[in-house]
């Protein structure tokens, strides 16, 4: 077995868990191949491998993020122009909070501090879509090409939308209160690495414990899917190359509320049974993105055409990787 399969398999897949929790339920005298049986040895494995492996990542992405406050993060981008600023706020992106609605704040801060607004949407698309976290568990469960290529096409679709709404010169369109000017900057304290290693283990179990539901609900969901709802329903859904599939999988996540760790049971599910990869990652990437709470909590802060624009624009960015991903889903997996 080579390094990168070991730690594909057994480090970031966790294969030793699968088999040790289905030895336990074995000696439990829990049936593995009835559908019942089936169904809790997914969920209890799928729940703490997750959780394991969300508490790790969150430790090393939050120490990370120690060191880009919001007001480091606003000087940073300050420094750049044009699609250079755009990439480096998506970049940025990769490096802050896990969900939409927690990136909002954000957002609004940055667009207050004057930063161009293009700039501002490619932080807001890409922070909830991709993140270290997500490259890491997403390599564990779909293997390094895929989780490779979605980190990198969700970057595309974060620089291209923030992009085309700076050209647009939608500014008008941001609510007053946004626009008007901020206090004064707040001096940063300095920390120290056990500084550092407290926030990070403080972001750990404050994330756990908001993303712990959701991880539970997806993971249910997925374990349904894996286990009782019949493989040709999806592949006659799901399984075709068109556009469809992957606009219904789109449409589908709005509705949802959950960050990426959350959608992740489902889509491996899906897949299992059939699904294509690029329906399977537009879903996600639905979910993440366009969720319905958060674009309520956007539109406090921006007007409706605006808001209208940047649910387009994610649409069809959204759309075009699904697309892609189905065309080359050979390739990758």
């Amino acid at each position: 077995m080579s390094v990168g399969t070991f730690l594909q398999d057994q480090v970031l897949g966790m294969a030793w868990l699968r088999e040790l929790i289905g030895r336990g339920l074995s000696g439990l005298g829990v049936d593995l191949e009835s559908r019942l049986g089936g169904s809790l040895h997914f969920f209890l494995y799928d729940v703490v491998k997750i959780m394991v492996l969300l508490t790790v990542l969150i430790l090393i992405v939050s120490y990370i993020q120690s060191y880009f406050p919001p007001e480091r993060s606003k000087r940073i981008l300050g420094r750049f122009h044009g699609l250079g600023a755009n990439t480096v706020a998506a970049l940025l992106g990769t490096v802050t909070p896990f969900c939409s609605c927690s990136s909002i704040p954000l957002f609004i801060g940055f667009t207050r501090a004057g930063l161009p607004l293009g700039v501002t949407f490619s932080f807001l698309i890409s922070s909830p879509m991709v993140d270290l976290g997500s490259l890491m568990l997403l390599t564990g469960v779909f293997g390094w090409r895929v989780a490779a290529a979605y980190v990198v096409l969700g970057l595309v679709v974060a620089v291209a939308g923030g992009t085309l709404i700076q050209a647009l010169r939608l500014e008008d369109q941001v609510e007053s209160y946004v626009r008007g000017p901020e206090g004064g900057e707040v001096p940063q304290e300095k920390l120290t690495w056990r500084d550092r290693l407290f926030y990070a283990w403080e972001q750990a179990l404050s994330t756990g414990k908001k993303v712990a539901p959701y991880v539970l609900v997806g993971v249910g969901i997925g374990a349904i899917i894996h286990n009782w709802i019949p493989e040709e329903l999806v592949v006659k859904a799901l399984g075709g190359d068109g556009l469809l599939g992957v606009l219904l999988a789109t449409a589908a996540g709005i509705p949802m509320y959950a960050d990426i760790f959350g959608t992740i049971p489902i889509a491996e599910a899906l897949l299992a049974k059939g699904a294509r990869l690029g329906v399977v990652l537009a879903f996600m990437m639905g979910v993440t993105t366009l969720s319905l709470p958060s674009l309520i909590l956007l539109r406090k802060a921006v007007k409706p055409r605006l808001l209208a624009i940047f649910v387009g624009v994610c649409t069809v960015g959204i759309l075009i990787v699904g697309c892609l991903f189905n065309v080359v889903q050979g390739m990758l997996l």
